[in-house]
């Protein structure tokens, strides 16, 4: 009586361990044993065991008009077999039986899961080609603790969910299935049977490192470790680098639209056609690192990539895995660091993805007051819960460790830290301590920075956090959040504001300009431009600037070059640095054809040589992070707009004087106190003729006097050009 049930509930793909029921079994009373072998065919018209050891063929007895047979033997001891089928149309094939295998994570898998400290999860969980006992095939497992049965689909088995029934281990909630005979390019997923009003879901592989394209969403087996890597030189040195002392100046790009095919239908560029072009592009231009917008695997190409699915592949809109560990193995050889836009913050809810997973919340938040942004129609992470904080901390470990990536910046990270973020009172909950800080999130966030730091030294984890939370790049046990770096919005939005001001009234938001070194070195600031900047009616930079044609391109050289100087590592989105007129869009190419217009192309070539200025001068990079790295000559010029100011190498002799004129209106006999009696040549004017400005200057630089001013012993006289930065460093 007792088969019978279970038999019945393999036809309803809910049983919990098929591997009682499925298989070869030892069965009788007392000591009279006999051998069952069981197995559920429905495709099949007839079936045998086939014993390896003498290749006897054994015929079994269908017992249910569903395709579920039996074979009973006279005999106890077991024997490696395999079952062989014939279809109604007369096919015929053999396989090894799924259910003959036995169990392939361990108890100490199970335990540290549970206690949320696998961290490389990402080994054990989703699909993974092995070979067991000689035999080739795919290993699935998948976390779904709420289910009464879980199967694994595909092609394989014509997506029928009573085929591959998967057994759960123990109470760990973990069900798992060794299928022999599968290969890399099998699609699959997993279908669920809730213990929960009859809930049914078929679900992408949470752990899938490969996908179909969209809008298709089925998971494909994947070898990851076939490809050989060629960075050994850039691993090493890596975790031997402090960024705090180097030049880090970012390109933020979008894969899907910093450049396309036109003349083919408007095609993405794969991973290997951007490992040519645009590591090139970036190398020649002087960036030091690439960040990419999210490139998890997303079905909606209008999120961004910000609203992921796949955690643990990347998107195949531009290739394989493969392709791109190639296009990374290309950046490090040719000294580019990879930074990847991380987003834990919030996942979407397709129905495919990880939203009510097993027919509970099961990553998210059941309570709505904590598992919903309903302004981004997302799911939030519930970071209390050990196996979903393992779950994200396993993906960061997973993309340094797999696919070689030099850091994040982490998306959102104000969503995360507070229970009240864009909630009106009563739509949120207090922490424990009646506050709005979210003490699981901040838990989860401070763990994620000392793993990632502890595993992959020499890596990056740069945030970005819109409020004014203390210690966000503070080391962990100093109290901080234990990120290296911060995205300095304030900056960003004070200088917007002033730039885009019409310099005639600019002398009365002079603070905007100063305001920023009141708190500069409160944290490790990333100076931004990114693309939250260039979209949603806010115009490209560009187009930002005020007044005439040959203005709008000034006062955006202008703006790059106090940016490059001001304390603080840098990015600018593509496209900024060439002066597109149109703000970004995510579903098409730059306008790279403004590159054979002489303002567009001078701008361009002024963004290569700033690039290459700071990185040559340790005074633009080597002390961000300290007042020591800075210095003011002169603040207080608001009625001509002017700014005057030192920044200092880690040896203090070693410094640029940098001068600003934020208005149209060229300035003679301009003098400014300096720290030497010396020659101080002009190494970089934003107003030469070859960055398209109207070529005014100071012949190359200038002697220093004994005229005291600014409150220092020497000064120098200088011509400020219109709308222009100057650098002048002192030669000796």
């Amino acid at each position: 009586m007792e088969i019978r049930d279970d038999i019945k509930r393999i036809l309803k793909s809910c049983h919990s361990d098929p591997f009682y029921v499925l298989g070869m079994h030892v069965v009788g009373d007392g000591f009279a044993g006999k051998l069952e072998v069981r197995a559920f065919l429905p495709e099949a018209d007839k079936a045998w065991v086939v014993d390896e050891n003498t290749g006897e063929e054994f015929l079994m007895s269908r017992i249910r008009d569903q395709g579920f047979y039996i074979l009973r033997l006279d005999r106890e001891d077991t024997f490696p077999y395999k079952l062989k089928i014939q279809t109604a149309d007369g096919d015929i094939s053999e396989f090894k039986d799924p259910y003959s295998f036995d169990r392939v994570l361990t108890d100490y898998d199970i335990y540290l899961i549970r206690e949320g400290k696998h961290y490389n999860k990402y080994e054990k969980f989703g699909a993974h080609l092995m070979e067991i006992d000689g035999i080739s095939g795919v290993h699935f497992a998948v976390w779904a603790p709420n289910a009464e049965g879980v199967s694994v689909i595909g092609d394989f088995n014509r997506w029928d969910n009573r085929r591959h029934p998967m057994r759960v281990i123990g109470s760990s909630g973990i069900w798992e299935l060794f299928i022999p005979g599968l290969r890399e390019g099998d699609l699959y997923k997993f279908e669920i049977k809730s213990r929960f009003n009859k809930y049914r879901a078929v679900k992408a592989d949470p752990y899938g490192f490969y996908f179909e394209q969209r809008p298709k969403s089925a998971s494909i087996v994947y070898d990851i470790h076939k490809y050989r890597w060629n960075d050994d030189e850039w691993m090493t040195n890596r975790s031997k680098t402090n960024w705090f002392k180097r030049p880090v100046s970012i390109y933020e790009v979008h894969l899907g639209s910093w450049m396309r095919a036109p003349d083919e239908g408007n095609r993405f560029l794969t991973y290997r056609e951007f490992a040519d072009k645009l590591i090139a592009y970036v190398k020649d231009m002087g960036y030091t690192h690439i960040e990419l917008l999210p490139l998890s695997e997303h079905p909606l190409d209008d999120s961004w990539g910000y609203q992921t699915i796949g955690y643990f592949a990347p998107t195949s809109r531009f290739g394989t895995p493969d392709d791109f560990m190639f296009f990374v193995d290309k950046c490090h050889q040719n000294n580019i660091s990879i930074i990847l836009d991380w987003s834990p913050a919030h996942f979407p809810k397709d129905g495919h993805g990880l939203g009510f997973f097993d027919g509970t919340a099961l990553y998210e938040h059941q309570d709505p007051r904590k598992g919903e942004h309903k302004n981004w129609g997302t799911l939030i992470f519930n970071y209390g819960r050990n196996e979903v904080r393992n779950f994200l901390l396993s993906n960061a470990l997973f993309w340094l460790d797999v696919y070689h990536i030099d850091g994040f910046r982490v998306d959102a990270v104000a969503s995360m830290l507070y229970l009240d973020y864009s909630r009106k009172n009563g739509e949120w909950e207090p922490n424990i301590f009646g506050g709005n800080e979210n003490l699981e999130a901040i838990g989860f966030i401070k763990k994620f920075n000392e793993l990632v730091h502890q595993y992959f030294p020499g890596i990056l984890t740069i945030a970005e956090e819109s409020t004014s939370w203390a210690g966000v790049s503070k080391p962990v046990h100093l109290g901080g959040l234990g990120f290296d770096m911060k995205w300095n919005m304030g900056w960003m939005n004070d200088m917007l504001e002033f730039i885009s001001q019409d310099p005639v009234y600019r002398k009365y938001h002079h603070n905007n300009l100063t305001f920023s070194l009141l708190y500069a070195f409160t944290e490790n600031f990333v100076l931004v431009m990114s693309h939250d900047e260039v979209v949603y009616g806010k115009k490209s930079m560009l187009s930002k600037m005020p007044g005439d044609r040959w203005r709008k391109f000034a006062n955006l050289r202008l703006f790059y070059g106090y940016m490059y100087s001001h304390p603080g590592k840098k990015l600018l989105f593509m496209g900024g640095e060439f002066g597109q007129w149109d703000e970004w869009k995510f579903n098409r190419g730059l306008d790279w054809h403004l590159l054979e217009l002489e303002d567009h192309r001078k701008l361009w070539n002024y963004a290569r040589d700033l690039n290459g200025i700071y990185s040559s001068e340790p005074a633009l990079y080597e002390v961000d992070f300290d007042q020591k790295g800075f210095e003011w000559i002169d603040f207080r010029d608001t009625d001509n707009s002017v700014l005057s100011f030192i920044r200092r190498a880690g040896n203090p002799d070693d410094h640029i004087v940098v001068v600003c004129n934020f208005t149209p209106v060229p300035r003679f006999n301009y003098r400014i106190g300096v720290p030497e009696k010396c020659f101080y040549r002009e190494i970089m004017n934003s107003d030469l003729d070859e960055y398209y400005g109207s070529n005014l200057g100071n012949s190359g630089g200038v002697n220093s006097s004994d005229i005291p001013w600014h409150g220092r012993q020497y000064s120098m006289e200088l011509v400020l050009p219109p709308l222009a930065v100057l650098y002048f460093k002192p030669e000796r």
